[in-house]
């Protein structure tokens, strides 16, 4: 892990920002304030409804399970668990007794099982007997001591009385380590303090408005985020938790409907696949009314549709690393709201570097990474980190991501923004999600490849419309798409966030299976 500069330290505990709460004791006090808070799980599989009373008891039975078995303060619990009763049970557990939580989407395959448990070694791990793709295999887990599996057996772990309390933990040590999303080829485990998801977790609850109304959360809890937004907040927030197993668009609207959840925000793909539903209808809106958008580049030309049909958006930037780096208040000006991804957070500092590069540092900025040589590469001795994206800061302060730097497309020498070119093809009225990536070329290196997801019911692009509307946009004619295709899905992380890489990599076999267009090309983009 990094060293924290002390004066760092100082000034975070000096503020408030880091405390002496464990997150254990956050959660304690938030079921003890709100025992009869609805905790509901909509799943046609493992469906539950509970208060935080009853959900606490299995929590507090399994804790001292798992404390009779030798489990304590800094013992590592993996989880890889859907969206059920049993993730906020066995994290409450980890959590009460002072042990670091390893949260891991449940769709992650045995590779990268593996690669996590080898690289946390952990002293329990709970899952799924079967979820969609998920299935258990006990070979995978066959060095863990204590495993747990929800449909096989996992009540065994459970003690006939509940723990009484919490164990005492150094707020400063790990209380969670999330892995990274996939984007890069090994999973890198951030690991995150007491301290640093406590403050992590109040900030959050402190931009919240409101009257945003309880949250329905389908994005995986074995998620960072997730997790947090899942697990955490509405306990501290007294408001209920509903949880979705799998996203359904179409069986979302049904919830909004018959249980009269909101939707506060998350990737774009979340809303935009809402509202292009046929059954999406004005009456909705009142369950969307506040929509904080981040996890993944955000078009302007989304934001601005969100907000012409009377949603109130604000953008955010941050990653499983730095949580929290800049965003709008949804009291802020509705320009930077939409164009901007926002200002520094409570305690976070930002700098660009001579190339644009974003380096962060602040109270809710991780200890660093399983792996220390990553530690060395994306931290300084001052607390800066690395972010590894690109922006620009307007004159009030406002950071705009203009990109990653793995991701600018070098055409002849000369850089070209994908998020650039992304947000004018997303424009185009057929078009409900576009990715740009490098293709190569043979002449100038790389050019810009654009693979589309279209709204339902709409035809194709031809090179020449997208060409016609990128010189309508007045954009440099380099930076146009020079090849097109069209998906019906595109590759994603837990997160929602289109996983670039998988994209690029999938080009060669777009180009064999489908209909190419080419720079001299005028036929339709074919589909795959």
């Amino acid at each position: 892990m990094r060293t924290i500069p002390a004066e760092l330290t100082r000034r975070y505990e000096s503020e408030g920002w880091w405390t002496d709460e464990s997150i254990g004791t956050m959660l304690a006090g938030g079921l003890e304030a709100n025992p009869d808070v609805t905790f509901r799980v909509h799943s046609t599989v493992r469906p539950y409804e509970g208060t935080f009373r009853e959900v606490e008891l299995v929590a507090r039975k399994l804790a001292a399970g798992l404390k009779a078995r030798g489990v304590g303060p800094g013992d590592v619990v993996v989880m890889q668990l859907p969206n059920w009763m049993e993730a906020a049970a066995t994290f409450w557990a980890s959590s009460f007794l002072g042990a670091v939580v390893v949260p891991m989407v449940h769709f992650y395959g045995p590779k990268e099982l593996r690669f996590v448990l080898a690289e946390t070694k952990p002293r329990v791990f709970i899952t799924a007997k079967q979820f969609g793709r998920m299935s258990y295999d006990p070979d995978v887990s066959a060095n863990v001591p204590i495993v747990g599996v929800v449909g096989a057996g996992f009540d065994d772990l459970l003690d006939d009385e509940p723990l009484i309390g919490t164990l005492e933990v150094d707020p400063a040590n790990p209380a969670v380590i999330a892995f990274t999303s996939g984007t890069t080829r090994d999973p890198k485990g951030v690991i995150h303090s007491h301290q640093t998801l406590g403050f992590e977790t109040r900030q959050l609850l402190a931009n919240y408005p409101a009257d945003r109304g309880a949250q329905l959360t389908a994005l995986p809890v074995g998620h960072f985020i997730g997790m947090v937004s899942a697990l955490l907040t509405p306990v501290l927030e007294g408001v209920s938790v509903d949880l979705l197993d799998q996203w359904d668009p179409a069986r979302v609207l049904e919830l909004i409907d018959s249980h009269g959840v909101a939707i506060g925000g998350g990737p774009p793909y979340f809303v935009t696949s809402l509202v292009d539903q046929p059954h999406f209808n004005p009456e909705h809106l009142d369950y969307l009314k506040y929509m904080g958008l981040g996890g993944s580049s955000v078009p302007g030309t989304v934001t601005r549709q969100l907000a012409d049909l009377g949603i109130c958006v604000a953008r955010s930037y941050g990653s499983t690393e730095h949580p929290s780096i800049t965003g709008s208040q949804f009291t802020a000006p509705e320009g930077k709201r939409l164009y901007t991804d926002g200002e520094p957070r409570l305690g976070v500092e930002i700098r660009l570097g001579e190339d644009g590069e974003i380096f962060s540092r602040g109270p809710d900025l991780c200890l660093g990474y399983t792996n220390d040589s990553l530690t060395e590469i994306a931290f300084d001795t001052d607390g800066w980190y690395r972010t590894g994206d690109v922006g620009a800061l307007d004159e009030d302060g406002y950071l705009t991501i203009t990109d990653r730097k793995s991701d600018l497309i070098i055409r002849g020498g000369e850089n070209i923004s994908a998020v650039e070119v992304e947000d004018v093809l997303l424009s185009m009225p057929a078009v409900a999600e576009a990715v740009v990536v490098a293709g190569p070329d043979d002449r100038l290196g790389e050019h810009a490849t654009g693979v589309m997801r279209l709204r339902p019911d709409h035809d194709a692009p031809t090179l020449e419309d997208v060409r016609a509307h990128f010189e309508r946009a007045g954009m440099a004619r380099q930076k146009w798409p020079e090849e097109l295709f069209v998906v019906d899905e595109l590759p994603r992380t837990a997160s929602g966030k289109v996983q670039k890489h998988a994209v690029r990599q999938s080009i060669p076999d777009l180009r064999a299976a489908g209909d190419e267009v080419g720079r001299s090309s005028g036929k339709s983009a074919g589909r795959v």
